[in-house]
């Protein structure tokens, strides 16, 4: 099995150390950040993104966990964990302005979020399926179910490849929207983007780790086979 492959590991090494660096980021970024005071709440902020964005129809409530936060397009609900949902800080407004920098996306139809929502459910199981088909392939030895599977995980990057751009798009709305609303200047923005470009990180991170991951299943079963 892959797992208990060195040569996987080695693989997917400079993913990995990204990640771990991308971590080591958000931590630092949003600690510092969250030590910096906002005239408004991440609820409040959000919500007059949303409003002046002519969202009034989006709803945004609290829900437990740290760093919990995401846009539910299907309920059409902005969901904050409870420090960006109650604190008026600088890491607070920036996640929740990211947040509803997705909704944004979502009102004004944006192309690469429509085609990652779609990609979503395929992903999915693409993810688990691709696993299944490979172990199979590998007892059987039967390469038609092994490069099923690794058709199935070219899915999943291209899910992932597909879900940076939506990302930083939000993200870019987001810095634009605190600016242009009035609710960071342009010194308090520098420690948002701190904080977003190190979540950002997180996704490339990942990304990198699924194309290295997929080049590594292309090599070990192409060359069997």
């Amino acid at each position: 099995m892959y797992f208990f492959d060195p040569m996987y590991f080695l693989w997917i090494a400079p993913a990995v150390l990204l990640g771990m660096w991308a971590q080591f980021r958000i931590r630092t970024t949003y600690a510092q950040a969250q030590r910096m005071a906002a005239p408004l709440s991440g609820a409040a902020a959000a919500r007059h993104i949303l409003d002046s964005a002519g969202l009034n129809d989006i709803g945004v409530e609290q829900i437990p966990g740290r760093l919990s936060d995401h846009y539910d397009p299907r309920a059409k609900v902005l969901r904050l964990s409870p420090e960006v949902y109650q604190n008026r800080t600088l890491a607070s407004v920036g996640i929740a302005a990211h947040e509803a920098g997705h909704a944004i996306q979502h009102a004004r139809s944006y192309a690469p979020l429509m085609v990652r929502n779609v990609a979503v459910p395929v992903a999915g199981f693409g993810d688990k399926a691709s696993m299944i088909l490979l172990i199979i392939g590998m007892i059987m030895r039967q390469p038609p179910l092994i490069f099923l599977g690794i058709g199935l995980f070219a899915v999943v990057v291209v899910f992932q490849v597909i879900n940076l751009p939506v990302e930083f798009n939000a993200s870019a709305r987001a810095k634009a929207q605190l600016v242009g609303l009035g609710i960071v200047n342009d010194q308090e923005l520098t420690y948002v983007k701190k904080v977003l470009n190190a979540a950002a990180l997180t996704y490339v991170a990942a990304t990198l780790q699924t194309i290295l991951t997929l080049l590594y299943y292309v090599t070990r079963f192409g060359s069997r086979n």
